[in-house]
């Protein structure tokens, strides 16, 4: 039985600050059957509370304590790995701001650094490529804020933290020791902590097979892709991860949560896509 549900917000809920359409009546469904609600996001610029007012200003009541981002992920690992290092972060001025509030050190001189963090950054240019090179090339340990290579914009996909990271980890010796956000284990553990189920009473939702799926698949959650975002029907018939239910958009996920779960009840949600998952299944 499905008891908590793991919602991805950029491409499944939202698309820049619109609402996808059918995605406030969804989120409120699944308030209405008495489902607690976990919002998982990737992007380390915002925090929860920003999270509530984007998803307010949509029309998605949302809390708080419901919101986990990549920043926080990235903040839990920091604080077990490297509580006492001078950070090099390679990111923009919201997640410097979070990784402070956090109570962890920013090295206000790079040559002081004795780790680093690496995340989308608008203004990453070559300059800055070298001082990554130049701070962490002797081997330095750094982690990545999530691997999300590209990202939805409002009209187009836009390049995201994992192609920094990419372009980073190119010119050094050594991969990150940890790349946070969705689906690594840091992530998991937060959002099973926010909705206090087991995972096997859990339902994940979202766009992205290696991210949202993954999470859900590595974590025993049963998963369900939109096809609102980065993915396409291809893309699912290519993928080691298999999703439990492959849906037009979050409109269609009542037939999941309402759907008897000993039975194939929710076989027909999308019988489009069974040449390209193979079928759609519990």
């Amino acid at each position: 039985m499905i008891r908590g549900v793991v919602l991805d917000v950029d491409g499944t809920i939202v698309r820049g600050r619109e609402p996808i359409p059918g995605a406030p009546e969804a989120v409120e469904h699944l308030r209405d059957v008495g489902l607690d609600v976990c919002f998982c996001s990737n992007n380390p610029t915002k925090g929860p509370a920003a999270y509530v007012d984007r998803l307010g200003a949509a029309g998605i009541d949302a809390h708080v304590e419901e919101v986990v981002t990549a920043a926080d992920s990235t903040v839990a690992y920091l604080r077990e790995h490297h509580t006492d290092d001078a950070l090099y972060v390679l990111g923009e001025a919201e997640l410097v701001d979070q990784l402070s509030a956090a109570g962890l050190s920013i090295a206000d001189d790079h040559g002081e650094a004795t780790a680093g963090v690496v995340s989308i950054d608008r203004s990453f240019d070559y300059d800055e490529l070298v001082r990554a090179l130049t701070v962490l090339g002797d081997g330095t340990p750094y982690v990545g804020t999530d691997p999300d290579r590209v990202i939805p914009g409002p009209d187009a996909l836009v390049p995201g933290s994992g192609a920094v990271l990419n372009a980073v980890r190119g010119v050094l010796d050594h991969d990150p020791d940890a790349v946070l956000g969705k689906p690594s284990a840091t992530a998991r553990g937060l959002v099973l902590d926010v909705l206090e189920h087991a995972p096997e009473e859990c339902l994940v939702v979202g766009d992205r097979l290696d991210t949202d799926i993954a999470l859900g698949a590595d974590a025993g959650m049963t998963t369900a892709l939109v096809l609102t975002g980065v993915t396409d029907r291809d893309d699912v018939a290519d993928s080691p991860y298999d999703p439990d239910y492959v849906l037009d958009d979050l409109g269609d996920l009542h037939e999941v949560i309402d759907a008897d779960p000993d039975s194939d009840a929710c076989s027909g949600v999308n019988a489009d896509a069974d040449a390209a998952a193979g079928d759609v299944k519990r």
